[in-house]
């Protein structure tokens, strides 16, 4: 884990769902007028905030009988855990669960682990509680705040900008912006924005697309060989199963020869994600990409009115989520499809029918048994009805 940051976490992880509040900006709390309306491609200045109406966002596929009983097993662990440590240090102390990390457990995150690790629930286990002391350590609810990592992001480094066909937030990485010294903020900064990311998924959709464009990136702007494994180590191991599609194009030499570097620590699944130079209009609505990418919109950064605006967007989800998630009974396992407002019922709703049916059904069985009993004692009295007419009959012959 020391290859992948310094940080440490305070021994006892504070508590806050939502990362602290920025200066006081003229957008309000309405997510409606934290950003621009999404038909503006016109010299646009903020991210957008629904995906295009031409996206398909698919449909998960159904899980196996073999798989729920896995995920049942996986979840009935993780639900056990009361605390965890706070750092991965050996001996380190420990503390209670958050609501922040109860939340972040849910069924589809416990689902992606067990995708990676091709259902092994063991090792699903272990990887789900090493990402949990991670974000601990890494800061992820303390120190990745949007005052700290602003900096990183003053140029334009990155953004996210409209949502691909398959409904994925468009995270945009500009190496040719690069404005600070290497260090272990510029990783901080990329896993701040993919949390961004990830806070704008519209429901039903738990991936994201990655577009990166090196035009006009000279040497010494990318990233390093150190940083590049950190980065692969961070995605790989905490946020499996996120990436849904990177779009790569105008590599230079150099950048060509550092991916040949990078690609031997890029597991098989992910490789098979990674696009390069082909025309992005194929992977992204035309009005939801950047003209420099081949879309249609005109985005240019400007830090002080995007950047704020894409934290109150940001915000606003979370704190919608965390919302739903309490009124659902703040259940580890909850739907996000739930959480992110795509449907109606809570795990704890879907739970309380399931009990329902399985109480009308037991009731009927109870019912079942009764009628048959009241058949048979019926049965049994009609044939002892049967019998003494018999002899009735008999006894009235011999007269």
């Amino acid at each position: 884990m020391a290859d992948v940051a310094e940080a440490q976490a305070p021994s006892q992880p504070a508590e806050p769902e939502l990362p602290p509040k920025m200066a006081s900006t003229d957008f309000s709390t309405s997510s409606n007028s934290i950003v621009e309306n999404d038909s503006i491609i016109s010299n646009r200045k903020t991210a957008f905030a629904h995906p295009s109406k031409s996206t398909t966002i698919p449909t998960a596929p159904e899980l196996t009988t073999e798989q729920e009983t896995k995920y049942n097993s996986l979840h009935n662990t993780v639900s056990s855990w009361t605390s965890l440590p706070n750092t991965s240090a050996t001996n380190a102390s420990s503390s209670p669960l958050t609501e922040a990390e109860q939340m972040w457990l849910s069924r589809e995150c416990i689902l992606r682990y067990l995708r990676a690790t091709t259902w092994n629930v063991a090792q699903s286990a272990q990887r789900l509680r090493a990402t949990l002391i991670w974000r601990r350590e890494y800061g992820l609810y303390t120190k990745l705040t949007a005052e700290y990592v602003q900096v990183e992001n003053e140029t334009g480094k990155q953004w996210i900008l409209g949502y691909d066909n398959a409904g994925r937030p468009c995270h945009y990485l500009n190496p040719s912006r690069q404005n600070t010294e290497k260090s272990d903020r510029q990783i901080e900064h990329l896993v701040f924005m993919m949390e961004r990311a990830i806070d704008l998924m519209p429901p039903g959709q738990e991936t994201l697309a990655l577009l990166m464009n090196f035009a006009e990136t000279s040497r010494g702007q990318g990233a390093t060989l150190q940083q590049g494994r950190q980065t692969m180590y961070v995605l790989q191991h905490h946020y499996p199963e996120r990436l849904g599609k990177a779009l790569l194009m105008n590599l230079p030499w150099h950048i060509s020869a550092f991916m040949k570097l990078v690609f031997p620590f890029i597991d098989p699944r992910t490789k098979e994600k990674i696009v390069f130079n082909e025309d992005m209009r194929k992977y992204v609505p035309p009005e939801q990409l950047r003209r420099s990418h081949g879309g249609d919109v005109e985005f240019e950064y400007e830090h002080g009115v995007y950047w704020l605006s894409l934290i109150k967007l940001a915000e606003e989800r979370r704190r919608l989520q965390h919302e739903r998630w309490v009124n659902g009974g703040k259940m580890i396992g909850e739907y996000e499809l739930y959480m992110k407002g795509g449907q109606d019922e809570s795990l704890c709703s879907t739970m309380n029918v399931a009990n329902e049916e399985l109480a009308e059904k037991t009731a009927g069985i109870s019912l079942d048994g009764k009628q048959a009993e009241t058949a048979m004692t019926a049965n049994g009295e009609g044939k002892k009805a049967n019998e003494n007419a018999s002899r009735v009959d008999a006894a009235v012959s011999e007269i």
